[in-house]
């Protein structure tokens, strides 16, 4: 899919001789498209400029100027912006060379139906008897840190009698390393690596379940579309104010620790997830109430619409 700068069309030269518009200059338009892109995906991870500089080792200077569209950029301090990010190269540039055959197949997708994509990515995926259905006895939690997802799907969990799993404490008892850690050592790509691989395998487990996932799962396609198709999706909604308050109560500031703008950055990152997270099955907005009214507005979700309802248990 191609995009294009809004604002972006004809200029007329003034001056003597000026007889006709010329157009845009089209590097121009490239990199500014491409500074959209990289402030776009910086937003999906959750990185504010300052991480995305101290993992990259680039200047703040160097990322808004990027992103701005201004000035040049080398291939080499793209890559490594794109590494830090735990993001492909090929997804920051414009107009992406693809496979031969990518047209064709994006021609056909165009017209195919939802049960013949579905059918596609199975295949493609090699997710043999994974989807979600009614009957199934399977929920994930999704929304932006802060967002309840662990302390309600606890409370979820104990009254419906199903097993709880977070899902970055799995990931951590597998690799027997913190969150922390695997991102110091093996960096985002690293860490969305590991999550995609915890997830095939609890996807395998037989039985009821309740998944709180990270608050960037969505930021990995692939990962992303697993939670979707394999789990009745629940995006926990809060107002931004709420978020913070709650992650500041937890004594965790992770990635805005000392960051002035720490309110501002987590806007954009909320901005940029929401169209993702509006993709679950359904919304359970717990802005402006306690934990028990959101722990039964999500059981009411669940009783509506997951497994059999006699056998869940009421709250």
């Amino acid at each position: 899919m191609i995009h294009y700068v809004a604002g972006v069309g004809l200029r007329t030269e003034s001056g003597p001789g000026a007889t006709m518009a010329k157009a845009e200059d089209p590097e121009d338009v490239f990199l500014a498209e491409l500074g959209q892109r990289v402030r776009k995906m910086r937003e999906l991870r959750g990185m504010s400029r300052k991480v995305l500089s101290k993992v990259s080792g680039l200047s703040q200077r160097y990322i808004a100027q990027l992103e701005s569209g201004e000035g040049n950029v080398s291939i080499i301090l793209l890559r490594r912006v794109s590494h830090a990010m735990g993001s492909k190269l090929e997804d920051l540039i414009p107009s992406t060379a693809t496979a031969p055959d990518w047209s064709v197949v994006r021609d056909l997708l165009q017209g195919a139906s939802k049960e013949q994509i579905d059918h596609v990515k199975r295949i493609l995926s090699d997710k043999k008897g994974l989807t979600w259905t009614p009957s199934s006895q399977r929920v994930a939690l999704i929304g932006l840190r802060g967002a309840g997802k662990s302390t309600l799907g606890r409370i979820v969990a104990d009254r419906l009698g199903w097993t709880f799993v977070e899902l970055n404490r799995k990931i951590e008892e597998e690799n027997g390393l913190t969150v922390s850690e695997i991102f110091a050592i093996y960096g985002q790509e690293g860490y969305r690596r590991l999550e995609q691989a915890a997830l095939r395998k609890l996807i395998q487990n037989p039985g009821p379940m309740v998944l709180a996932t990270g608050g960037g799962i969505v930021a990995e396609p692939l990962t992303f579309d697993l939670v979707l198709s394999s789990f009745f999706t629940i995006w926990l909604k809060a107002k931004p104010e709420e978020h913070m308050r709650r992650v500041r109560e937890q004594g965790d500031l992770r990635p805005m620790s000392d960051d002035r703008s720490a309110m501002q950055e987590l806007r954009a990152i909320l901005r940029s997830r929401e169209p993702l997270y509006a993709r679950a099955n359904a919304v359970v907005d717990t802005a402006g109430i306690k934990a028990e009214k959101a722990a039964q507005r999500l059981m009411n979700a669940i009783q509506a619409n997951v497994g059999n309802r006699r056998q869940l248990k009421r709250a």
